[in-house]
Formats: structure tokens, sequence, C-alpha cells
């Protein structure tokens, strides 16, 4: 499976360390098997850092090595992904919220950003939150690699 990651530079070695916490899968290093995706995150990232080039970068899985791993797969939008989303974005703590090596799953956007806070914000309940998610349209997916274990598998291109 070949999966991209959109940044503002190149680089060699993934740092783990280097990435932001409470993201929507944890800490950790995100791809897309889309690479328009991967380019439009790269064109925020040099957007938001205010420097670099909009750069992606291609790496091959071994889908054989996933199954050695924890990984965790959302199909869709569901409330158990709602709930996970919330947990790693509203985590509190250095640790990671779970201990997945790998997080497949539809990618928070602004638009789904703002169904989260209505939820969050109790303007709707959590039925309602799935029921608006699920009638948007064009589901992104995510690739989320968190784990030392996990980043090994990945192949640079």
């Amino acid at each position: 499976m070949i999966l991209y990651h959109g940044t503002n530079q190149d680089f060699n070695a993934i740092d783990l360390k280097k990435s932001k916490p409470n993201k929507d899968f944890g800490q950790g290093f995100y791809l897309s098997r889309e690479y328009a995706q991967a380019m439009d995150m790269a064109k925020i990232k040099v957007e938001q850092l205010e420097f670099g080039t909009p750069t992606v970068l291609t790496y091959e899985v071994d889908e054989e090595q996933m199954k050695n791993l924890k990984v965790l797969r959302f199909e869709t939008y569901s409330e158990e992904w709602a709930k996970f989303i919330l947990l790693n974005r509203n985590n509190s703590s250095r640790e990671p919220a779970h201990d997945y090596d790998i997080v497949i799953g539809p990618i928070a956007n602004d638009r789904v950003g703002v169904q989260l806070w209505k939820y969050e914000t109790n303007s709707i309940d959590l039925p309602t939150l799935v029921h608006n998610l699920r009638n948007m349209k064009g589901i992104t997916f995510q690739y989320y690699f968190g784990t030392e274990d996990a980043i090994k598998i990945l192949k640079r291109v």
C-alpha cells in the first residue's frame, strides 16, 4: 500500500516527538492514501508555519507487517469514532490516550470539527453528531502511525 505525508520540508527520519499532541488519533505521524489530500495538508502546514515549500513524501507499507501490530480501524463515522477523537483531542496527559500502533479512520476536518464542537458544547447529542457526520459528503481517511514499531514498517519511496 502506498501512503503520502504532506509537510513543509523534506526529511529523512520520522521523529514522533516532533508531532503535535491532541490530534485526532493522538500524537503521531499522519498519512493519506490520497496524494491530493497530502498536498492540501502540505499547503496548510506552509501557511501555518509561514515557511517552507509544500512537499509530499511517499511511503510504502507492507500490509502483512501491519498484522503484527495493534491496529484500530474505523470504517465510517460512528459513536466510537467520535468518542475516540474527543479522547485524543482532549488528552491533557503527556501519555497517549490509547495503546494502538496504527489507527485508520475518517479525518476530523474543519466541517467535522464544527460538529464535534456542537457536541462538546451540548448543542447536539452523540446520535445527532454521528447522523450529521454520516450525511456529510466525502469521507476522507487518515492513517496514524503512533509508535516506533509502526514507524519501522514505513519505507520511503
